[in-house]
């Protein structure tokens, strides 16, 4: 009897919707896990609120193993959902350029009149408050992106390296058990073959691949 396939959530970040993740979706499909979206109003609610729904959702998916992918704004509602309703069965979490320990990009354009509604309040809720602690038993891993390509780059100078929206620094976890960086953009991690393969390998090890010539170590003292 063939063993039940892994579920695997994927969570889209501001501005974006869950049809966006559909090239990622077929790549983790591809690769034998259950793998599906999950679409959320990013500008409109607040954070608990976003958290809230996905833990309803996480908690009506029918599976024992169950995986998490959160790209940007939305590794950071899969972790406060976490943080809300710890559920067992999720063993791994992959972050993409998620702002875990703050966003100088999106600070400073909430200092720009009017700029606030396009952050959005799950943002704002964010950098107003410490990080919420991972989930303890989960491994963690992050992908950072260091293609410099991106419209908060251009207004806003941000430290290298960085993706064009979140520095590698932004996105670094402290409870994090592997961290790694792509040549690819905030948006292009979403497309980026090399950035899918990354995510299988953790997905399936706990491990990102080191051996692919794309990616790049993270030095000890910069670990995530």
């Amino acid at each position: 009897m063939n063993a039940r396939p892994e579920s695997v959530i994927l969570v889209h970040g501001l501005w974006m919707h869950g049809l966006i993740l559909t090239p990622l979706r077929r790549r983790l499909a591809a690769a034998g896990f259950d793998a599906h979206t999950w679409s959320y109003p990013s500008v409109t609610r607040k954070l608990a609120t976003n958290a809230q729904a996905f833990a309803e959702h996480l908690a009506a998916i029918d599976a024992e193993t169950v995986h998490l992918v959160g790209h940007s704004l939305g590794g950071l509602i899969l972790l406060c959902a976490l943080h809300l309703r710890p559920d067992p069965r999720v063993r791994r979490i992959v972050l993409m350029g998620s702002p875990y320990s703050g966003s100088r990009g999106a600070t400073d354009l909430l200092r720009v009149p009017g700029l606030s509604l396009l952050v959005g309040p799950s943002v704002q809720d964010w950098l107003a408050a410490p990080p919420v602690p991972c989930p303890p038993g989960v491994d963690i891993g992050v992908i950072a992106g260091t293609h410099a390509l991106g419209l908060v780059g251009t207004l806003v100078r941000l430290e290298a390296p960085n993706d064009g929206i979140v520095t590698v620094a932004e996105t670094r976890c402290p409870d994090a058990c592997d961290a790694i960086t792509v040549h690819a953009n905030h948006s292009g991690m979403l497309f980026s073959r090399a950035c899918a393969d990354q995510i299988v390998s953790f997905l399936r090890t706990g491990a990102f691949a080191r051996e692919t010539a794309t990616a790049q170590d993270l030095r000890p003292h910069e670990r995530i």
